[in-house]
């Protein structure tokens, strides 16, 4: 099969490798129908994340067809269309058992990461009863994708953990595709205000059309300034960090209010500072997590229920043989005012 190797920082192909194989009974074969790229593998290809070696299949969302099942798959069987959650989850050690799918003692974030994952013709699921999830006859399946990972992402390491409330004002620092899913889903709970913060006009123009109802472009302004004058200098009571870098955590240090919360959602590749100088009498929560795809049943159904319009963010599709060029454009999101790119493997 063809799939999209990691070779170290700065190096990638497309390439052959063997077609996966049932390694143990609880492990499914899907044929990847789409997929996608997220900002974890451009952090990948960075060099952010060194446990992904030399010779890793990338990747870790996308929705398939089940193509073979071990003998322990119950829930499963060959033909199913199913979605492929970015975090593999046994159900059944103590991490499970809390619903920290994250921190499985067997699974975790494994895909494209410790185990080849999606960026690929076929994959192989471990514990599939319990990492995938049945696919409703009439879905659109390219929405779907975005289920994946970015919106269970920004929903539980940003609102949940953000602690958004019905009146809050809540800033997000970040425009892409994990701060837009959001953006999206904070609407849930009927925040009186969302600021968006970002230094591409075209991603802030698509955050109003979301539900945005302040824009601020960074490069142009003072954002403390004006989130003072948005919010008659009390700050807002959610600070999203949906970036990864030290200036942007330092920024929602910078404009949350007293007994506020920052919810950390980017992937941070390098230390960041934490002002404890100016916060250490603040009432002020900070939180971190690694989505554990627990909503993700509520999600699907909000999407069913026509509530939730996850296929808005896809901008670019390409043949899943096209990938190289889909990671240019990805790469490039400012240039080619891309959000989410998908992939067919036809």
């Amino acid at each position: 099969m063809k799939a999209l190797v990691y070779h170290g920082p700065g190096s990638k192909s497309w390439e052959e490798k063997p077609k996966p194989v049932i390694t143990h009974p609880a492990d499914a074969i899907v044929k990847i129908y789409k997929t996608t790229i997220c900002g974890t593998d451009l952090h990948i290809l960075k060099g952010d994340v060194p446990e992904v070696t030399d010779g890793r299949i990338l990747g870790h969302e996308g929705v398939g067809i089940v193509e073979e099942t071990g003998s322990a798959v119950s829930n499963f069987k060959k033909g199913d269309h199913v979605l492929i959650s970015c975090i593999t989850s046994c159900g059944k050690c103590s991490y499970c058992k809390k619903g920290m799918y994250s921190h499985c003692g067997n699974g975790g974030w494994i895909l494209g990461h410790l185990i080849d994952g999606t960026q690929a013709e076929y994959v192989r699921i471990p514990y599939a009863d319990t990492s995938l999830y049945p696919i409703p006859a009439g879905a659109d399946e390219e929405a779907l994708v975005m289920l994946s990972d970015i919106l269970p992402t920004g929903f539980e390491c940003g609102v949940l953990n953000g602690q958004v409330k019905p009146g809050d004002t809540v800033a997000i620092i970040g425009a892409g595709p994990v701060g837009l899913a959001a953006l999206l889903t904070a609407q849930f709970y009927s925040p009186a205000e969302i600021i968006m913060v970002d230094m591409d006009d075209n991603r802030l123009e698509v955050a109003k059309t979301f539900g945005a109802t302040h824009t601020i472009n960074s490069n142009q302004v003072n954002v403390v300034d004006e989130i003072k004058k948005i919010t008659a200098s009390r700050g807002v009571d959610t600070a999203i960090e949906a970036v990864g870098v030290s200036a942007t955590f330092e920024l929602c240090q910078a404009i949350i209010a007293p007994g506020g919360v920052i919810a950390n959602v980017g992937v941070h590749g390098k230390s960041a500072q934490l002002h404890l100088e100016t916060l250490w009498s603040q009432n002020i929560t900070i939180t971190t997590r690694l989505v554990d795809t627990v909503t993700t049943p509520m999600l699907l159904k909000t999407v069913q229920g026509n509530k939730l319009k996850p296929g808005q963010l896809i901008t670019h599709r390409f043949k899943l043989n096209d990938i190289i060029q889909a990671y240019e454009t990805f790469g490039n999101a400012g240039r080619e005012k891309a959000l989410k790119v998908i992939m067919t493997n036809e």
